[in-house]
């Protein structure tokens, strides 16, 4: 009787075991995705948690133009070759920390509008922690390479410097667990520009203490970008430059930062670091005038101080604009000098005055950006960063994918019409022929330096008057928009 009992028991608790795994299976199937992270940190959604912080988004493949799904690709396939190199290897897309796990849709104007579900409104380790489990599945849903970041974007700032760097140290050895072998930061970069130590600039700075914290804070940043496998690393001089003159010494804080860069030049091969490092220009906004206003004022710095051959240029196509020139022209501004590395991928709105980091979707805009990086064949070690936010009305999670996929297709788009304006050849030919008068011996003399004045003025005299003929501007702008 007594064992009779046993086996009673038994079955029911195989039986109570069985109704349990069938309720656990019927509320998956009936909540049908996993469960997104909660904001509650004390509900379990701990810096370990492993479940999906973007639940019912697939990995983003490319289903082509005629596809009405707003989570494929249309455009960007990334294996397919163009012009001799798979369409990854020409774009070589980052995601941008910042923007992406950090913007809040918070302007001058407002508060926050975001408040993403895995966030719990701290500036905590573990916060960042787990904004970096978010960063690392939406890069492998997006199906792109790189991710860039600030220092104090990843991770917080702490009360010394000391503290600051303990904390950066921990969230990188997270980084670099989760990016794996393929995953690799496009760039880093130091925040210098928003703690209230940096409101004088920082290798701009009037207090010698700032420059030498500002140091401190761009060689651990080198060291975490060597550390992470990151291909290149950016200067970006937020408060480099002045509000007036009455009070400045343009003179010696350009010096400043000659010697502030040449310092990180020193390190950067101290370390092994083989990076790239890119300046990215900026005319104004914080201050004034910035001291690497644009392409050419950047590229004059470089020369002056013997810096020509450590750096090239990360232009961002916002900056060109309002620097008052197109970013079609700063590009091939940073082209023909040599010095073309990185591309922060966004657009402004001509009808409003500041930087609005807005995602690319301008077509021929994309075609001209893309003309330049053909001509310059490719960027890498650089690549496109995607320096650009959400508009502050667009609050979904699903919303970050969009963005991102228009961005990529939209230049993917333009690269695509690049290729096609070269197999026609019409828009070489029309620039060729223009420039035709100068394929001559005379031309070359010109072109060689070897055509003094006195020789100049002797044809001069010889063939009178000369005749000077359309530009064909129109026709120009005719076949660049029948490639669209």
């Amino acid at each position: 009787m007594r064992l009779f009992g046993e086996v009673k028991k038994m079955k029911a608790v195989k039986f109570l075991l069985w109704v349990l795994c069938l309720h656990i299976v019927s509320l998956a199937v009936i909540d049908g995705s996993p469960e997104t992270c909660p904001a509650d940190i004390s509900s379990g959604c701990g810096d370990d948690w492993e479940g999906e912080f973007f639940p019912g988004i697939p990995k983003i493949k490319y289903e082509g133009p005629s596809s009405k799904n707003p989570l494929v690709f249309k455009w960007y396939n990334a294996q397919e070759e163009i012009l001799g190199k798979k369409m990854k290897d020409w774009m070589r897309f980052s995601v941008a920390f910042w923007h992406t796990f950090r913007g809040t849709g918070g302007d001058p104007f407002g508060a926050p509008t975001k408040m993403w579900p895995w966030e719990d409104g701290t500036n905590s380790v573990a916060m960042a922690k787990r904004r970096m489990r978010a960063n690392f599945e939406f890069i492998d849903k997006l199906g792109v390479d790189f991710w860039c970041f600030h220092d104090r974007d990843i991770a917080p700032d702490g009360k010394t410097l000391e503290e600051s760097n303990a904390n950066l140290d921990e969230v990188v050895a997270l980084a670099k667990e989760l990016q794996g072998r393929k995953i690799r930061p496009l760039w880093g970069t130091a925040q210098l520009f928003m703690h209230p130590r940096y409101m004088h600039g920082a290798a701009t700075s009037s207090e010698l203490g700032v420059y030498a914290y500002g140091a401190a804070q761009v060689k651990k940043a080198i060291e975490v970008t060597h550390y992470l496998g990151g291909e290149n690393y950016v200067f970006w001089g937020g408060r480099e430059g002045y509000q007036t003159l009455l009070n400045t010494d343009m003179e010696r804080e350009l010096n400043h930062m000659a010697r502030f860069l040449e310092a990180a030049v020193a390190y950067k091969k101290k370390i092994g670091f083989n990076g790239t490092l890119l300046i990215e220009p900026k005319p104004q906004e914080p201050t004034k005038h910035q001291y690497d206003w644009d392409a050419a004022t950047t590229a004059n710095f470089l020369r002056k101080y013997g810096l020509a051959g450590e750096f090239k240029l990360n232009i961002e196509c916002n900056h060109a604009t309002l620097s008052g020139h197109s970013c079609h022209h700063e590009l091939e501004t940073a082209r023909i000098n040599g010095l073309l590395g990185n591309i922060d991928a966004n657009t402004g709105d001509p009808q409003i005055g500041w930087d609005t980091d807005q995602f690319l979707t301008d077509i021929g805009e994309a075609t001209m950006v893309m003309l330049s990086v053909v001509r310059n064949g490719g960027l890498a070690p650089g690549g496109f960063n995607f320096d650009a936010k959400l508009r502050r009305e667009s609050t979904d999670v699903e919303d970050l994918f969009i963005a991102h996929i228009s961005g990529m297709d939209t230049l993917a788009r333009g690269l695509r019409n690049v290729a096609k304006l070269i197999e026609d050849g019409s828009l070489d030919e029309l620039v060729l022929k223009r420039y035709q008068s100068f394929d001559s011996e005379l031309g070359a003399l010109v072109e060689a330096g070897k055509a003094d004045f006195e020789l100049l003025e002797k044809k001069a005299m010889e063939w009178g008057e000369p005749k000077v003929p359309s530009a064909k501007q129109e026709l120009a702008e005719m076949i660049f928009q029948s490639a669209l």
